[in-house]
């Protein structure tokens, strides 16, 4: 079972573990903390979840009446303790701003503590005010300086948005964020439309900028022609949250916002083939048995080219076997060629039926 409390109205919620308690909404239930338990109140009643969680503080129980008197007087001393900043600051005249006072009582090693957190445009020596404070709070002072975001945490307010800010409600680390995240959610690089309340660049840019990312890696580009289902066009913007492409058609001028399927390319290379897909290799060509071809003749000038009576080097050719099949071998069809004995007859070499006797002399 997991339960939800808040220290401050509309303040930040804190996820615990009811054990065996069972406290409504509205009641005051003890958190254990750092420097002991504080009173919050229950804004989320105990009820079961889905998932399982671990890792959650055990609520330490019910806020008695004695628990309730020492946080109504911690709340007082943190009022009091605020106005003696502000006025030390002002007489010693520091540029500092008063962001946060806590007031702890139950820290074993301390009597009573308070914490005080400013905000500064730069280190502040702040020596001589520690020590005013000390005497006049009669209490262990410590000066915490925090940043512009961790301001608007502490004193929280309300967004751009119209909603609550989101670090004062929900966030518990701050990401970064840069101007790239901006330009790549064609948001305008105005700082007054992109800074928050505490003067940075806005937390919720890092919300939606992944989608961004994803979209923008598969998409076409603007100015790209692309084939839709109104005709060809050319890209001129787009719209993530809708997941669409804004076309102008290039027959009637037109815009039209088509789906980011209906233009990107491998959707139309398997529309184009009902067979194949678009990671299918492409179709190769059907090997075709090679057939013998038939011998060539050969000029006569070749035909007595016979050097001191040798023949010369014979070469097969692509015939086929006596069953009608083709052997397995292959070389270059060249004529084949008988020679005369140069014994009875040294000055003629006899070819084939198909050719012409030459002269060798």
């Amino acid at each position: 079972m997991v339960m939800a409390v808040s220290f401050e109205r509309y303040g930040r919620l804190y996820y615990l573990d009811p054990g065996p308690h069972r406290p409504r909404v509205g009641e005051k239930v003890l958190v254990p903390t750092d420097d002991g338990p504080e009173v919050a109140e229950c804004v989320w009643a105990p009820q079961y979840v889905t998932e399982e969680i671990g890792g959650l503080p055990l609520c330490a129980g019910v806020a008695t009446e004695a628990d309730l008197q020492r946080d109504e007087q911690n709340r007082d001393r943190r009022a009091d303790a605020r106005l003696t900043a502000k006025r030390l600051i002002r007489e010693h005249g520091l540029p500092m701003k008063v962001v946060g006072i806590d007031f702890v009582d139950r820290r074993p090693d301390v009597d009573q503590l308070v914490i005080v957190y400013f905000s500064a445009p730069h280190r502040v020596d702040f020596r001589e005010l520690v020590r005013d404070l000390a005497r006049g709070l009669r209490a262990r002072i410590e000066l915490r300086q925090v940043g512009a975001r961790d301001e608007a945490r502490l004193q929280g307010g309300i967004g751009p948005c119209g909603r609550d800010l989101c670090c004062a409600t929900f966030l518990k680390d701050f990401e970064p964020v840069s101007v790239r995240m901006a330009k790549d959610q064609d948001l305008p690089l105005n700082p007054l439309k992109i800074s928050g309340a505490c003067g940075r660049l806005m937390c919720c840019l890092k919300y939606e900028h992944p989608l961004y990312q994803e979209f923008n890696a598969k998409a076409p580009s603007v100015g790209t022609p692309v084939e839709t289902p109104a005709g060809d066009g050319v890209v001129v913007g787009h719209n993530v949250p809708s997941d669409t492409v804004v076309v102008r058609l290039a027959a009637s001028g037109r815009r039209c916002a088509c789906s980011r399927a209906d233009v990107c390319s491998p959707r139309q290379q398997y529309e184009a083939s009902s067979t194949t897909t678009p990671d299918a290799p492409a179709d190769l060509p059907t090997p075709v048995a090679r057939q013998a071809t038939p011998p060539e003749p050969i000029p006569d000038q070749q035909a007595g080219q016979a050097l001191d009576g040798q023949p010369p080097v014979e070469q097969s050719t692509d015939q086929q076997s006596t069953d009608g099949e083709p052997t397995a071998r292959r070389r270059k069809p060249r004529r084949r060629r008988r020679l005369s004995d140069p014994s009875t007859d040294t000055g003629s070499t006899t070819a084939g039926p198909d050719d012409n006797t030459g002269d060798g002399s």
